[in-house]
């Protein structure tokens, strides 16, 4: 649910900087996920429930088991920022070298292999329309969603140049069930829980 609006073309670092101060005062304080996207801010109301936390766990182990023992499936904070395009997204999960992990601030997007999301059943479309136009504009090469309303997802990879910025090129739909590669690495998807009454 957009809550505040900056218009991409007029909008100001000042007014940015004034929603990412708002958005880490918000951190811990008021339940949900608050995140800056082109549009403003978004608020995921509720907090993740069991399915959405399991697949997310479930997702963490199987790409740690065949990736590198440098790379990390990172769950928590921080955010991922790209300040001039006024973005500030948090993934469900992020596939990071862990060098790329020291310091101080927000990631660097460009460092991550992939974000992974597992759908939010309160706001479905953060997901599937907000995070598949930024993430391409962050320069994050691989976006893997997961989509336990439905038991589907898709891996979206090969950021190329649009009359309306950078956007993926191939996308790969997947019923759970299948294997899903995500960058280099092949997953199971069988153990996957869905949403209750879905």
């Amino acid at each position: 649910m957009p809550i505040a609006a900056d218009d991409a073309q007029h909008g100001t670092s000042h007014l940015y900087r004034a929603m990412r101060d708002f958005v880490q005062s918000m951190d811990d304080t008021l339940p949900g996920k608050f995140e800056i996207t082109k549009e403003g801010i978004v608020h995921d109301l509720t907090a993740p429930n069991g399915p959405h936390e399991l697949t997310r766990a479930r997702l963490r182990r199987h790409l740690e088991r065949v990736m590198p023992e440098d790379l990390v499936a990172h769950t928590g904070a921080p955010d991922v920022e790209d300040e001039p395009e006024r973005i500030m997204r948090r993934p469900d999960m992020m596939v990071i070298a862990e060098a790329d992990m020291e310091g101080d601030g927000s990631f660097d997007p460009r460092t991550l292999i992939a974000a992974v999301e597992v759908v939010s059943r309160s706001n479905p479309d953060n997901d599937w329309v907000g995070k598949m136009r930024d993430y391409p504009l962050l320069g994050i090469p691989v976006y893997a969603i997961f989509d336990p309303r439905t038991a589907t997802g898709a891996v979206l990879s090969d950021i190329h140049p649009t009359p309306h910025g950078p956007r993926y090129a191939t996308r790969k739909d997947f019923v759970y069930g299948e294997d899903v590669t995500i960058a280099e690495w092949t997953i199971s998807t069988t153990d996957l829980p869905r949403y209750p009454n879905q």
